[in-house]
């Protein structure tokens, strides 16, 4: 008697836990399309209810955001966090992650997912052909209709999937904060879009509903996906792929980024303060002597200008401004991390990019050297000449980037990173003194400024000490899961 009731526990209990979920997730899933059904002909039939408070929300949230400057900047740089500019790249960037780690399933989730949620928005916008809302004082604008919201629907889909493809790689007492953090920005998103005067409140909630049925649809085909491919099908809190957690994590077997931090600190403080003396004696020394040829130089350079030039002058000395050097590092950074999954080379190239703008604010306030007499193609800058910070930037991100690449590659392309190191901060150089912003000698600043800290980290961080004993760590330690998985079935 006992022997079958353990027979039927042991064999019935995994079934109907799986019901029970499936069912469960069914009437979730209808909920939510039931909603989203229901608000969407409410809004095409014209409702009045509904349109009052729509009306009302919005006028409420325009008069409060409209009172200051500040709290509009804010509320669109928190709505840019929804857009297809910011999420695109975003989920680009995990897709090739991913594909590095060797988890093309995932990845290709979040290709399929993004790409209907992108086909959803526009067609049902086309659809039903809602008009955006009229504030009294309108403090931002938005193409095309207004039911549902893309960017509450986009946010939902990205960061969701985001979610269910990562969870695995989060400890079970973070994930709640996980899932917590990614709602947090998802319901930020909306209500930037409401105070923003581009969407009335049913857009959002109708983007939010569509967001969650349509990720829910593509999960639950993901699962029958990997029932097929003969794996168990995981809990939600699992996340959609659990076994995938070693390969999600970013560094699993690295040790201490450095030994004995705190020194580490002091020893880069130090040289930090040592840069910057160096840097205030050079300037110092070529503002109360400027040699002849400087001046003469960036002279000389205006009389080739011409409307090409000038426009690829302009686009030369975009590639060396905050937004693209950002920009490089942040793609640079968590590919480095997929790759070799070590914290130091990234850490190496943080501290480059935060001592460089740390070191060219700090030496071109003290200096205050003029730009050079001639037109400037830039106008009125809010910092002085010397160092230049375009140029002492682009040195800075494509050295470190260089050291970086130079010690773990070894196919022959690698040369490419050398070259790139000495070809983006000539013509960054170039475009600069052609547009009459700094002199040669502001580019000797950037070069010492370059140079003096690249040395003073490479010392202090080591960034290619071992560059490949944590991969190999990491494979280990995915050989040595697999291993414990597959044990028991030995």
């Amino acid at each position: 008697m006992d022997d079958t009731r353990v027979v039927e526990r042991t064999g019935w209990a995994p079934v109907r836990h799986f019901a029970e979920r499936s069912v469960l997730g069914l009437i979730a899933v209808l909920a939510v399309g039931l909603g989203f059904g229901v608000l969407l002909l409410l809004v095409r039939f014209h409702w009045g209810p509904l349109q009052d408070l729509d009306r009302s929300v919005a006028d409420g949230l325009n008069r409060w955001a409209s009172g200051s400057e500040t709290v509009v900047a804010v509320l669109q740089q928190i709505s840019s966090a929804g857009g297809r500019g910011f999420m695109i790249p975003l989920v680009a960037l995990l897709v090739l992650m991913l594909i590095i780690r060797r988890r093309p399933r995932p990845a290709l989730y979040l290709v399929v997912t993004g790409l209907g949620a992108m086909i959803l928005d526009p067609s049902l916008k086309a659809l039903i052909g809602r008009v955006r809302p009229v504030v009294e004082v309108p403090v931002a604008t938005a193409p095309g209709n207004s039911f549902p919201s893309g960017h509450a629907l986009g946010s939902m889909v990205v960061y969701g999937m985001i979610v269910l493809v990562f969870l695995p790689a989060v400890r079970r007492r973070w994930r709640p904060f996980f899932i917590g953090a990614a709602a947090v920005i998802v319901a930020a998103i909306g209500f930037t879009r409401i105070a923003l005067g581009v969407h009335f409140l049913s857009d959002v909630l109708a983007g939010w509903l569509l967001g969650v049925a349509w990720i829910s649809a593509t999960a639950y085909a993901f699962r029958m996906w990997r029932r097929e491919a003969g794996h168990t099908d995981p809990h939600l809190t699992d996340g959609l792929e659990p076994e995938a957690g070693p390969d999600l994590r970013l560094a699993p077997a690295e040790g201490p980024v450095l030994p004995h931090p705190w020194a580490k600190a002091a020893e880069i403080l130090v040289g930090w303060v040592f840069v910057f003396g160096l840097l205030y004696l050079v300037g110092y020394t070529v503002t109360r002597w400027t040699p002849g040829f400087d001046t003469g130089f960036v002279e000389w350079l205006q009389t080739f200008r011409t409307e090409r030039l000038d426009k690829w002058s302009w686009a030369w000395s975009k590639a060396g401004d905050t937004h693209a050097i950002l920009f490089i590092s942040l793609i640079f950074c968590p590919l480095a991390l997929a790759l070799w999954r070590q914290w130091r080379p990234v850490l190496f190239l943080v501290l480059t990019m935060v001592g460089e703008l740390t070191l060219f604010l700090c030496a071109a306030a003290a200096v205050g050297r003029p730009r050079p007499p001639v037109e400037q193609l830039d106008g009125q800058m809010p910092t002085s000449s010397f160092p230049s910070g375009h140029i002492a930037a682009t040195m800075c991100l494509w050295a470190a980037i260089a050291i970086i690449t130079m010690a773990r590659i070894r196919q022959p392309w690698r040369w490419i990173f050398p070259a790139l190191a000495v070809i983006m901060p000539l013509g960054v150089a170039l475009s600069r003194m052609y547009r009459g912003m700094h002199h040669p000698t502001d580019m000797l600043g950037a070069a010492i400024l370059t140079t003096a800290w690249l040395t003073v980290l490479w010392f202090t961080i080591r960034p290619n000490a071992h560059p490949a004993s944590a991969t190999e760590a990491a494979s280990e330690a995915v050989a040595a899961t697999d291993s414990d998985r597959l044990e028991p079935a030995r």
